[in-house]
C-alpha cells in the first residue's frame, strides 16, 4: 500500500471532525481528554483556553498523542495564537459549521487558543471487506506505510 492510499484510509475515517481522546505528559505525569478536533491542511485543530491545565503540558511539552475508533495520531502540538486571530478564519469558520454548540458555548475570544497538531505517525486498526483485521503504520515524515495483517 502506498503512502497516498493510507492517508486516504486516515481522512475517511476521521472526517471533517471527530471528539479524540488527547494524551499528553510532562514530568513522568501523562494526561488524557476529550477534544474537539477539526481536521483541514493535512493537520488536526482543536481549541482550549491558555490557562488549563492541560494547555500548560502543551507548552512543556509539545509531543501528543490523539485517539478516535482504531485511528491512533502522534504528533507534535504547536500553540498558534488566539483562534480570532487566524488568518482566513478557517478553524472559527468549520467550528461553527461542525460543532455550533460548543462553539457558542465554549467562545472565550480573548484567551482561546488554536492549537495545531501536525502527525508524524499514524497506527490504523482497521478490517477489510472479508472482516480480516489489520493494522496501518503511516510513517508521515518517511512518507511510508507498513501494512500489517493481524491474526
Amino acid at each position: 500500500m502506498e503512502f497516498t492510499e493510507a492517508k486516504k484510509i486516515m481522512d475517511e475515517k476521521l472526517g471533517d471532525w471527530k471528539i479524540m481522546a488527547l494524551a499528553s505528559c510532562v514530568d513522568n505525569y501523562p494526561m488524557v481528554r476529550n477534544v474537539s478536533c477539526i481536521f483541514y491542511n493535512d493537520k488536526i485543530y482543536f481549541k482550549t483556553d491558555k490557562n488549563f491545565r492541560k494547555t500548560q503540558q502543551l507548552f512543556k511539552n509539545a509531543q501528543v498523542a490523539m485517539c478516535f475508533n482504531g485511528v491512533q495520531v502522534e504528533g507534535k502540538a504547536i500553540n498558534k495564537g488566539l483562534v480570532v486571530d487566524e488568518p482566513g478564519k478557517v478553524f472559527e469558520k468549520k467550528y461553527k459549521e461542525f460543532l455550533w454548540q460548543s462553539y457558542n458555548a465554549y467562545s472565550h475570544e480573548d484567551t482561546e487558543i488554536l492549537i495545531e497538531v501536525t502527525p508524524e505517525f499514524v497506527e490504523i486498526w482497521d478490517e477489510d471487506e472479508n472482516r480480516n483485521a489489520f493494522q496501518l503504520f503511516i510513517d508521515f515524515r518517511n512518507r511510508s506505510v507498513e501494512y500489517k495483517p493481524y491474526d
